[in-house]
């Protein structure tokens, strides 16, 4: 099975494995496991912020930072089809309390006059109030997309000036990184706090990291033991962390050279793919279009022996490019997925 379901699928390299044997051990809990705290550090640093904290996933990194941000009642601003909004099960509400208020997006971006909108108060004095606004960047269910560097800063510039906490969902921060060219830190610097999940592009079997300032990571401490996150002995897979930082960050840039290659392929064929949306790893895919619903596409693609996975989007399928799929996989899904789906050149 060539599984381009999700980079999710990725497996540890052998030299994770060995990274992860080897590694120095103490109890996290207590703060006093060497290569936690030199993954925390590292991690830091990398995103721009005076601090961090190591969780088992990116949802609850992103939900332990909305908690911190946000009282009960309050409003969560965020692009309508946002991880934090469609996949993490009401996580706002039902840790925060959050009020969540979508605004609709274009390639998963908001304008500040959507946000000076959406962020004006109430005339009562009593209503809830907007208190925090969550940014994903890349943003998973615009096909992978990056934010400008320019709008980003209008945007966060906007939120600052109306008084909203700042957070960025950067699940696949590293990917935007690369694909512009740029040290993570231009992207993360710009606020309060940020989340990266190790987990998917680079690789790792579990784990992400939650950054900020140094007061609100101690905060944030408080928020991961009640949420259950203390993992004890961690830094058998902070080592997978700080391994993958080591060898799985310039290596995006393969992944997002296949993303375009498939997505080249496929349209030649005549499958229904925008090739002006796949600026990384991602490749989405309109069955709609071929009069097929996801589930007949997704069978056909099976019998093929190639995984795609549904997404928000009633009729879209997405194909993810990761470590674990390599060029003959992408040449042999260029030829695979047109034939799985009878997609004609030139129809």
């Amino acid at each position: 099975m060539i599984d381009l379901r999700s980079d999710t699928a990725t497996r540890p390299t052998q030299g994770m494995r060995e990274a992860i044997a080897a590694a120095a051990v103490g109890d996290e809990q207590k703060r006093e496991d060497p290569s936690v705290n030199a993954l925390q550090e590292r991690v830091a640093a990398l995103l721009g912020q005076e601090a961090a904290v190591f969780l088992p996933t990116a949802t609850m990194a992103n939900q332990i930072a909305l908690k911190l941000h946000g009282r009960p009642g309050d409003v969560l601003l965020a692009e309508r089809h946002a991880h934090v909004v469609i996949y993490e099960y009401g996580g706002a509400a039902a840790h925060a309390g959050l009020m969540v208020e979508p605004i609709p997006g274009r390639a998963g971006r908001i304008s500040p006059e959507q946000l000076r909108v959406a962020a004006a108060p109430s005339s009562k004095v009593a209503d809830q109030r907007a208190a925090v606004l969550a940014l994903e960047d890349t943003h998973n269910s615009s096909g992978g997309r990056c934010w400008p560097l320019d709008e980003l800063e209008e945007v966060v510039a906007t939120a600052r000036e109306l008084g909203l906490a700042t957070h960025l969902d950067g699940a696949r921060l590293l990917n935007a990184a690369v694909a512009q060219g740029v040290a993570p830190a231009e992207i993360a610097a710009r606020f309060d706090t940020v989340t990266l999940c190790l987990s998917k592009g680079l690789g790792c079997p579990l784990g992400a990291i939650l950054a900020g300032s140094a007061s609100m990571i101690e905060r944030a401490w408080r928020e991961k033991h009640l949420f259950g996150g203390a993992m004890r002995q961690a830094g058998i897979v902070a080592a997978a962390g700080i391994y993958a930082l080591d060898h799985h960050v310039e290596r995006l840039a393969d992944d997002h050279e296949r993303a375009r290659r498939l997505a080249r392929a496929w349209a030649e064929a005549g499958l229904p793919v925008d090739l002006g949306q796949v600026e990384t790893n991602f490749v989405q895919l309109d069955v709609g279009a071929l009069g097929l619903d996801t589930a007949e596409a997704l069978l056909r693609l099976k019998d093929a022996g190639v995984g795609l996975s549904t997404t928000i989007h009633p009729s879209v399928l997405r194909a993810v490019t990761h470590l674990d799929v390599d060029d003959a996989a992408v040449d042999a899904a260029c030829a695979l997925v047109p034939d799985a789906l009878g997609a004609r050149v030139g129809a």
